[in-house]
């Protein structure tokens, strides 16, 4: 109990995006799918929550992780240097130092352990339990502790690391379970309650905890930077307090249905601020058969990068709509470049499916089989075009390949509309982490210039001026000398529009 009490007060709160435990399901075991509770109009709101929390809420479990890491000691006897000059007290004598070392011997291997708590929810008879990936990543030892105290051993059957899903599975009778309910016919407004079950592992209380609110919006996306290698570009957002350590368990809509897997909340104090988020449980019925048979999840990839146009851009490109998404950059040896596709090709359609923007076109290929042929259309310089693309298994890091290394030191500086280039050399290569091949950095951008109110920032790579490759100043002052008129860059990022009329 002790060592409980002492887990339990050192949780840290984490400010800004807080992670917890996701939810996962199977599809070749007998899964949940029938509605034990009745719907909030005929018992009232507050009976709907009630009912929900001893329904659903039994399904909620605590799961606890524990990981060893294993540090190697250094095998010499080190001195202090106070003096400096790199001697020793005794001087650079040998003998001394072998004698202290045989006689002190070398630090010995140390083990760290790193334990995590978060919640997960049952989802079959057989013991299944939906969580997130990111809360037994790396784990050496999962205990689940149920609702109503029992604790077991879980054995990690399945995880994803993209979709932040996973399976783990505990020999247990007399399961309650929660049904996965259909997450596309969730609405903005409508009433949810968040469950969670953190505490279960440390206090003597184990039932879970039980939050209420709404949905908030659709389709939220938390960004590259805090998503990294994991896709959160469809996420359920909801003013249901979610505070760390609860996340991993279900949010359910009043009829007792898991409609996702709560995953994260953004917050500046690392507390509850009425911003959280979760997987739709449709996501994670795609991929629950091949989790629990410990499979690998491919995902479809057309080895590309992407972005939304702005009306802007597309009004500069003579497109009719933004409605599509803009190719800022073809991949090498990608399965876009094998069927010839283009940077500033507009895809409209991938499947004779309609793409309207990047979160469409990333849910729309990354269900497609790899090898699978499929027409792509696109628009390329006003012109409808159609192209043939295998699509290719989405690989768990792109590699962009880093350029040559030029020389470092004082290098040639141009400026056009406010925007500062240089050509790329080893020292900005590495103080940006550049990984173009070509292209000039924007090494400044004045204030309130037309690059400025363009959006481009210092750090990026100018790859195109209106269609224009550009490689190095010499390339970037011939071609922007006498522009006119506003002018489309095509930059590491996207595409951007730099307008004449804010030039200085």
């Amino acid at each position: 109990m002790k060592k409980r009490s002492v887990l339990f007060f050192s949780l840290v709160l984490i400010s800004g995006i807080v992670f917890g435990l996701a939810l996962a399901a199977p599809a070749a075991v007998t899964i949940g799918t029938s509605t034990n509770v009745p719907p909030a109009s005929e018992v009232g709101l507050e009976n709907a929550v009630i009912n929900v929390a001893n329904t659903t809420g039994k399904a909620v479990v605590s799961i606890s992780t524990e990981h060893t890491q294993k540090i190697k000691g250094g095998k010499q006897f080190h001195f202090n240097q106070p003096f400096g000059g790199g001697q020793t007290p005794f001087g650079n004598d040998d003998n001394m130092r072998k004698f202290f070392d045989d006689f002190f011997g070398g630090m010995p291997d140390r083990e760290f352990k790193q334990r995590g708590l978060g919640s997960g929810v049952i989802i079959s008879k057989e013991g299944y339990i939906l969580t997130n990936q990111h809360v037994i990543n790396e784990a050496d030892k999962i205990n689940v502790t149920l609702s109503d105290g029992r604790e077991f051993k879980g054995e990690l059957k399945g995880q994803d690391q993209r979709s932040d899903l996973a399976v783990i599975k505990i020999n247990a009778q007399n399961l309650p379970i929660a049904n996965l309910g259909d997450s596309d016919n969730v609405r903005i407004g409508q009433w949810v309650v968040a469950i969670g079950n953190p505490y279960g592992y440390v206090m003597q209380n184990p039932e879970p905890t039980v939050t209420q609110g709404v949905i908030s919006a659709l389709h939220r996306s938390l960004g590259r930077t805090i998503a990294q290698d994991r896709d959160y570009n469809d996420l359920l957002q909801t003013d249901a307090a979610i505070n760390p350590g609860n996340s991993g368990g279900p949010l359910v809509n009043l009829r007792g249905e898991v409609i996702g897997i709560n995953v994260a909340i953004f917050s500046t104090s690392g507390g509850y601020q009425g911003i959280g988020f979760a997987i739709p449980s449709n996501n994670a019925k795609r991929i629950l058969e091949r989790l629990i048979a410990g499979k690998k999840i491919v995902y479809g990839w057309l080895g590309i990068t992407v972005q939304d146009p702005t009306e802007e851009i597309a009004k500069h490109l003579g497109l009719a709509d933004k409605n599509g998404v803009l190719v800022a950059k073809v991949l090498e040896d990608g399965p876009a470049v094998k069927a010839n596709m283009k940077e500033g090709d507009m895809i409209k359609q991938v499947d004779n499916k309609p793409v309207n923007n990047v979160r469409e076109l990333l849910n729309i290929v990354g269900k497609l089989e790899a090898g699978r042929k499929v027409k792509v259309a696109v628009i390329r310089d006003k012109k409808s075009v159609n192209l043939d693309v295998a699509i290719g298994e989405r690989p768990q890091e792109v590699e962009l390949g880093l350029p040559g290394g030029g020389e470092s030191g004082e290098a040639k500086i141009s400026t056009w509309r406010g925007l500062q280039v240089q050509d790329l050399n080893a020292e900005n290569i590495k103080r940006f982490r550049i990984d173009e091949k070509k292209g000039v950095l924007a090494v400044n951008v004045e204030q309130a210039s037309a690059a400025d109110e363009a959006g481009i920032i210092p750090g990026e790579i100018i790859l195109e001026i209106n269609k224009q490759p550009i490689n190095n100043v010499s390339d970037y002052e011939k071609v922007t000398k006498n522009l006119k008129g506003d002018v489309l860059l095509r930059t590491s990022r996207g595409f951007f529009l730099i307008k004449e009329k804010s030039e200085k």
